[in-house]
């Protein structure tokens, strides 16, 4: 089977995704400690409506997967074997990394008189349900996603699943979140894969469906759209601009009264906004791409490349930021603090993981697979005159 084609956006979907997870980290400690603040409807909305990240990061995941192996017959042994080393290599070591680096920053700031027997017993304990910082759940849901793919990919070459795929993914997430709420009641239940399955899919129903759907995804601000594409664009961003909105107001709301509703109500609009985002930000990367200046789109795309290591490294740079506060009061001083908060997490997180893959040879090992663009750069030049396989996405 010949390689699938490049998509030369996605780069630009996950840093769209990027730049959303950052957001509302870098925002998380204002929405608690300023909620008598003048500022605070803003800080609410940077840290509710940018929640699309690490949803986004999820769909891609299964898009990607099912948009590379979605043609094969079966997965041969040589390709499933493969396909499992590179994930172990460049996802599983790189998670086993950075949880033991979080636990002994933790550890150190927090944990110092814990004795040995209770911080192996803890350490492990987080390593086996993604808790050993609050960020890396998305990784080992992603193991999860992995395991089960082999099976996922023989489940969806049923043609009707594929059809029903989108409200099967949502019917098995809801059975799983009433089930949790009313019966298991697991605390951390974000750290299993049953909590994201419309997410899953949702990307392999698009993965598999990709060059039906492309010119739909590829239409934003092109002339000459037929009509189906034009309201179905329309009735996309109408859905998501409502949900994000609907979002946003019901948390600020919340934190600002303290008065609190029905836990499903936050999840079923957490779901059908970042859900929506997902699609929204596939339209505008691919739009993106043809209209940013030259070095703008190449900016966003090493970002994308990037993000897999300034994913698991900005919440370092984030807590030594806050561990030395530097504003001395007042609501513009705070605000110029939580912007210098973002910019140090993911403009240090950049340089840090760049420099890793231009002049660390394992830098995989903490960071993930080296990034095709910085492939490249290392390959020995070919002779003019010789052809370039297709690549996959």
């Amino acid at each position: 089977m010949s390689r699938k084609e490049h998509i030369t956006a996605i780069p630009i979907v996950r840093a769209l995704a990027m730049i959303g997870v950052i957001s509302v980290h870098s925002t998380s400690q204002a929405t608690v400690d300023m909620v008598d603040s003048s500022w605070y409807y803003l800080y609410n909305f940077f840290n509710i409506f940018f929640k699309y990240g690490t949803p986004t990061f999820i769909l891609l995941s299964s898009f990607v997967l099912f948009y590379n192996y979605g043609g094969r017959d079966k997965l041969e042994p040589a390709v499933l074997g493969k396909f499992y080393r590179n994930r172990l290599l460049y996802v599983i070591i790189p998670y086993i990394v950075a949880s033991i680096g979080y636990f002994l920053m933790q550890h150190m700031m927090y944990y110092r008189t814990r004795g040995f027997e209770d911080s192996i017993y803890s350490f492990f304990t987080k390593l086996l349900t993604g808790s050993a910082y609050t960020h890396l759940y998305f990784v080992f849901i992603s193991i999860q996603f992995y395991i089960l793919f082999p099976l996922m990919l023989k489940l969806f070459r049923s043609k009707t699943i594929l059809a029903w795929s989108i409200p099967l993914g949502l019917l098995l997430q809801w059975g799983f979140v009433l089930w949790n709420k009313y019966d298991l009641q697991i605390v951390n239940k974000g750290s299993f894969s049953l909590s994201y399955v419309s997410y899953y899919f949702l990307g392999a129903y698009v993965g598999l469906n990709f060059e039906k759907i492309r010119p739909w995804l590829t239409s934003l601000g092109q002339k000459g759209n037929p009509l189906r594409f034009r309201i179905g664009s329309l009735a996309l961003w109408g859905a998501w601009l409502l949900f994000a909105m609907l979002h946003v107001q019901v948390w600020f709301w919340s934190r600002s009264t303290n008065e609190w509703t029905n836990s499903l109500v936050y999840e079923m609009l957490w779901n059908f906004h970042t859900l929506t985002s997902a699609i929204v930000l596939m339209q505008l990367a691919f739009f993106l791409e043809r209209k940013l200046p030259d070095w703008l789109r190449k900016a966003l795309m090493q970002l994308g490349d990037l993000s897999f290591g300034i994913y698991l490294l900005h919440p370092v740079f984030l807590a030594l930021y806050r561990k030395y506060a530097w504003f001395g009061g007042g609501s513009l001083a705070y605000m110029l603090f939580i912007a210098g908060g973002y910019a140090v997490a993911i403009g240090l997180s950049w340089l840090v993981v760049y420099a890793a893959f231009r002049f660390i040879p394992f830098a995989w090992i903490g960071f993930g697979a080296v990034p095709r663009s910085f492939k490249a750069k290392r390959a020995p030049q070919k002779k003019p005159g010789s052809v370039t396989p297709g690549t996959s996405a």
